[in-house]
């Protein structure tokens, strides 16, 4: 009878576009809006899951059309399934398709949030965390002129952020002129973290990174191209600056690789590369294994997405830095619910069932090219 109750019965598919403040510009492209897909998951019992995944062409390869055609497959191979049973119902997807990790993300993260709700604990407590950990996220600087740069840093800073990320990966001067403006600007104390978003070949990452190092950078996201993955290890043998992986580790076994390889100094896992939580958890407990921290990273998700990132990061140890500034880039939240935004960079999770989120009925009956999948139909 449970299984008949809790049977999933009904998945909807909404395309979310919701324009950012301002273009965000990494060394691969410049955004302008976050055109991400959100998914909701309906048992029979009437509890309902959300999830979201924010696809970006040129790191995951996954934009919202083609998230959006494949999500029949997906939502097709769930229809009838147990959600409790929900590393099953992860594989069933799997084998609906190859790859496809971001929309895929979507439902898995769906799948958690109705789970919980159906159990009635919070999605940190049901992937065997607490409410103990501080998740204060750091504010992402896009890249531009130095002087732009340094000024944004500077707000952030004023606003109360406690870090700020460094968008880089053009040349050695140009980049060390913008570390050296920001630093000057925000002074001594707070941190500073770059992300060269794979910009960098070889020989410039380790330049730029010796050149930068004078002024107190954490880490460095991605310097080179994923691809060159086994070249990791020689730059970080010669950077001043600990590496963190990020668009060469999507999935677990990517994690393995570069562990064994001793490749980086940390992992950045996004949900919306992993898979979702069904397979980012297996990033974790690698990193947990072998030593290493984590930090949890977003693209350009709502709080839906930021809601799941954040209880994801309270249920492993592992998990130690936090780059959860997407929506305080976004000009408008049309999420209720969730995790809380305070302008410092705080992220408060409540103590309520799934991760807490909802949407007015109206604000989705209002979004076009929505896709349902109902049993009943």
């Amino acid at each position: 009878m449970r299984q008949n109750q809790t049977q999933i019965a009904c998945v909807e598919v909404f395309p979310l576009n919701i324009a950012l403040k301002y273009p965000f510009v990494i060394s691969r492209e410049t955004i302008t809006h976050a055109e991400n897909v959100l998914v909701r998951i309906t048992a029979a019992n009437g509890q309902i899951g959300y999830g979201e995944c924010s696809p970006y062409r040129s790191i995951a390869g996954e934009s919202q059309a083609t998230c959006l055609a494949v999500a029949p497959l997906l939502a097709q191979a769930l229809m009838g399934k147990n959600p409790l049973e929900v590393d099953a119902a992860v594989q069933a997807m799997d084998r609906a398709i190859v790859g496809q990790r971001c929309i895929k993300s979507a439902f898995d993260l769906a799948l958690f949030d109705l789970v919980s709700r159906i159990l009635g604990l919070p999605l940190y407590q049901y992937l065997g965390g607490d409410n103990k950990k501080a998740l204060r996220t750091d504010m992402t600087v896009g890249i531009s002129t130095p002087e732009k740069m340094a000024a944004q840093a500077l707000a952030f800073k004023n606003e109360g952020f406690y870090a700020i990320k460094i968008k880089l990966g053009t040349n050695v001067a140009d980049d060390l002129a913008r570390v050296k403006a920001i630093r000057s600007a925000v002074g001594p104390d707070i941190p500073l973290r770059v992300d060269a978003n794979q910009g960098w070949s070889l020989n410039v990452a380790a330049q730029t990174l010796k050149a930068i190092a004078a002024y107190d950078i954490e880490y460095c996201e991605e310097p080179i191209s994923k691809n060159a993955y086994t070249d990791l290890p020689h730059l970080r043998a010669q950077s001043p600056i600990p590496i963190m992986a990020d668009e060469s580790v999507f999935d677990h076994f990517d994690a393995l690789r570069l562990i064994k390889l001793g490749a980086c100094d940390f992992l950045n896992i996004k949900l919306s590369k992993a898979g979702g939580i069904h397979h980012a958890r297996k990033i974790a407990h690698l990193a947990e294994a072998a030593g290493m921290r984590c930090q949890i990273g977003c693209f350009s998700e709502s709080r839906v997405g930021i809601s799941a990132f954040a209880h994801f990061a309270l249920a492993f140890p592992s998990v130690q830095r936090f780059d959860l500034d997407s929506p305080y880039m976004l000009a408008d939240d049309p999420v209720k619910g969730g995790v809380v935004l305070l302008v410092d960079g705080l992220v408060k999770v409540d103590d309520v069932a799934g991760i807490g989120v909802f949407f007015e009925e109206e604000y989705l009956d209002s979004i076009a090219g929505s896709l349902v999948f109902d049993a009943h139909l």
